[in-house]
C-alpha cells in the first residue's frame, strides 16, 4: 500500500460523502410539503421531481462503475462536488418546478458517484476482515444519515425555519468530505478491470437476471413509504420526521448486526422475511394513527432494514462472474425503479383525494385518507416479493442440493 494514502481522512471523506446522500433524502422529503405549498405544484409534480433523485443516481453509479479504472476515484468525487453543489444551489434558488427538476438530477447524479467512488475505494483500502467491517461502518451512514437529517429538518421547521434554509444544511457534509478528500492519494485498483464483455455474459445467466427483476421492487418497498411519508403522514397524529428518524435509525442498527442475521436464516431466508414484514409495516401504516404508527414503522423498518445490502450480496455470490459492473447494475436499477414509481405514487395521491373529497372528507381526515389509501396500493410491492423469494427460497436450496451430490461424486 502506498505510503502516501492517509487511510482515516479517505474513510471520513466517505462517510460525510454519504451523509450527503442521505442528507438530501431526508430534508428533501421533509420540505415536500412546503415545496409543493410554495410554488402550487400536485403530488404528481412533486414525484416527478422526487424521480429526478433516483433517475440521476443510477445513471452515474452505472457509468462510475465502467469507468471507474481509467477514470479513478479521486476525479469521480470532483464530479459529486461539483453536482452536490450545482444541485442544492439550484434548489434553493430555483423558483419553480423546471428547475427544481434538474436540480433535484444533479443531486442524484453526485450521490451515484459517492456510491460508485467510495465502495470500490474502501475495498482497495484495506483488505479481508478489515475491508468487510469498514464497508459495513460505511453503508450504517445511509440510514444513519438520514435519522440525523430527519431530526435536523423536524427541529428546523417547527421552530420556523424556511425549507431554503433547510437545503443549506446539506451544504456541510458536502464541504466537509470535500476538504478531507483535497489534497490526498487515492488507493490504486488491487485488480485490473475485467472484461466486460465477460462481466454481460455473466448477467444474462438466470439468477442474475432474477435478482435484477426482485431489485426493482425491493427499492420501492424501501423508497416509495420512506420518501413520501412527510406527505402522507402530517396528519396521522405522528411526527412524519420522527417516524422517518424512527425508520432509519432502527435500519442503521439492523445493519450493524446483519452478519448474524444472514448466517442465521441465509440470504434467500432474509429476504423472504424480510419482503413479510414489508407487507405488514406497510399495511398497518395504512390503518393505524396516533403512537400506534410509530409500532408500524417499526415493524416496517425490520422489513426493509436487510433489502439493499442482502441484494447486493446475493448478486456477488451468486452471480460473481458479473464484476462490480453487476453491482452497479443492480443498484442501479433499484435507483431507477425508484424514480419510475415515484410520479405514479404522486398521482394515486391526487385521485385519491378526488375520492375522499366526494366521500365528503375534507381538511386533515382528507389527507389521511388519501395518505393511507396510497399507502395501501404499496403493499403491492412487498407483497409481489413475498412469492419471488419464496420461489427464489426453494430454488437456491436446490442448487445448494445438486452443488453438494456433486462434490460427492
Amino acid at each position: 500500500m502506498n505510503e502516501n494514502i492517509k487511510k482515516g481522512p479517505l474513510f471520513t471523506g466517505s462517510c460525510f460523502a454519504l451523509i450527503t446522500t442521505a442528507f438530501t433524502f431526508s430534508i428533501r422529503a421533509g420540505i415536500l410539503p412546503e415545496l409543493g405549498r410554495d410554488f402550487n405544484l400536485s403530488a404528481e409534480q412533486l414525484g416527478f421531481i422526487n424521480s429526478m433523485w433516483f433517475i440521476g443516481f443510477p445513471i452515474s453509479m452505472i457509468l462510475g462503475g465502467l469507468f471507474y479504472h481509467s477514470f479513478g476515484p479521486k476525479n469521480i468525487m470532483r464530479v459529486a462536488f461539483v453536482a452536490h453543489t450545482l444541485g442544492i444551489v439550484f434548489t434553493i434558488y430555483s423558483g419553480g418546478y423546471t428547475l427544481l427538476l434538474i436540480s433535484t438530477l444533479f443531486i442524484g447524479f453526485g450521490n451515484g458517484c459517492t456510491e460508485a467512488a467510495c465502495n470500490p475505494m474502501i475495498a482497495d483500502t484495506y483488505s479481508g476482515v478489515k475491508m468487510n467491517k469498514m464497508l459495513g461502518r460505511f453503508h450504517m451512514w445511509f440510514p444513519g444519515g438520514i435519522v440525523v437529517g430527519s431530526l435536523i429538518s423536524k427541529f428546523m421547521t417547527d421552530s420556523g425555519f424556511n425549507w431554503q434554509a433547510q437545503m443549506w444544511v446539506t451544504m456541510v457534509p458536502t464541504i466537509i468530505y470535500a476538504a478531507l478528500f483535497y489534497g490526498k492519494t487515492f488507493p490504486k485498483s488491487k485488480a485490473e478491470a475485467t472484461s466486460l464483455a465477460n462481466n454481460f455474459k455473466a448477467m444474462l445467466k438466470p439468477a442474475f437476471i432474477f435478482l435484477f427483476v426482485c431489485m426493482a421492487f425491493t427499492a420501492i418497498s424501501e423508497f416509495g413509504p420512506q420518501q413520501w411519508v412527510g406527505l402522507i403522514m402530517s396528519n396521522s397524529g405522528a411526527s412524519p420526521m420522527l417516524i422517518l428518524a424512527l425508520v432509519t435509525g432502527l435500519m442503521a442498527v439492523g445493519r450493524f448486526f446483519a452478519g448474524p442475521v444472514v448466517k442465521l436464516f441465509g440470504q434467500t431466508g432474509v429476504l423472504w422475511l424480510s419482503s413479510i414484514f414489508a407487507a405488514i409495516g406497510i399495511y398497518l401504516l395504512s390503518t393505524v394513527t396516533g403512537p400506534m404508527v410509530y409500532v408500524a414503522a417499526m415493524i416496517f423498518a425490520v422489513g426493509v432494514c436487510y433489502f439493499w445490502p442482502t441484494m447486493i450480496g446475493s448478486v456477488a455470490q451468486r452471480a460473481p462472474l458479473t464484476g462490480a459492473l453487476g453491482l452497479s447494475v443492480v443498484g442501479g436499477v433499484g435507483m431507477f425503479s425508484t424514480a419510475i414509481f415515484q410520479p405514479f405514487i404522486g398521482s394515486w395521491i391526487d385521485k385519491a383525494r378526488v375520492v375522499s373529497a366526494a366521500a365528503g372528507l375534507k381538511g386533515s381526515e382528507l389527507e389521511l385518507a388519501a395518505g393511507q389509501h396510497t399507502l395501501a396500493r404499496m403493499v403491492a410491492f412487498p407483497g409481489i416479493l413475498i412469492v419471488l423469494f419464496c420461489f427464489f427460497f426453494i430454488w437456491q436450496k436446490r442448487v445448494q442440493k445438486k452443488q453438494v451430490l456433486a462434490l460427492a461424486t
